[in-house]
């Protein structure tokens, strides 16, 4: 195990990734008491993978057990898509007594600068078994005219 932090935390994340609005964090690995517990963090720095295909930017975020009432999915200032929501705990009974308690809850939000080919007027989100899926339809490139000139003698 190595003592210095790792600024490359992931297999496929990258400090110089011009479309992720995440700031490292150089505290991440070290334990502080906070508000958000250890046991909730996973929640609320929910996953996210964004693969790109010929056609459309493909966002897939995990997120178990809300329905998708409870979750956002907006575009703002242009080109930056939001997708947030949250989890609220189990409402406690006095007659119940609690052994564990590992579900995560508590609010989340990540945030993605989009390119510039994004169709940011025709994103379509949809949720399946806990995986929110948000397409992100490409504008076509379109290919400069070639004009061949004659070259004259």
């Amino acid at each position: 195990m190595s003592l210095i932090p790792s600024f490359f935390s992931g297999p496929r994340s990258n400090v110089f990734d011009p479309f992720s609005l995440d700031v490292w964090d150089p505290f991440k690995d070290f334990h502080f008491p906070t508000s958000v517990s250890a046991e909730n963090s996973a929640f609320v720095s929910t996953r996210v993978d964004w693969k790109e295909t010929p056609e459309a930017h493909v966002l897939k975020a995990d997120i178990p057990g809300l329905k998708k009432e409870e979750v956002k999915v907006q575009i703002e200032d242009d080109r930056v898509l939001q997708i947030s929501g949250e989890r609220n705990l189990e409402k406690e009974d006095k007659n119940d007594t609690w052994h564990r308690v590992e579900r995560s809850s508590g609010k989340f939000m990540r945030r993605f600068r989009l390119p510039e080919n994004a169709k940011v007027e025709q994103v379509k989100a949809s949720m399946e078994n806990g995986v929110l899926t948000v397409t992100v339809p490409k504008e076509e490139i379109k290919k400069p005219d070639v004009k061949a000139i004659e070259i004259s003698a």
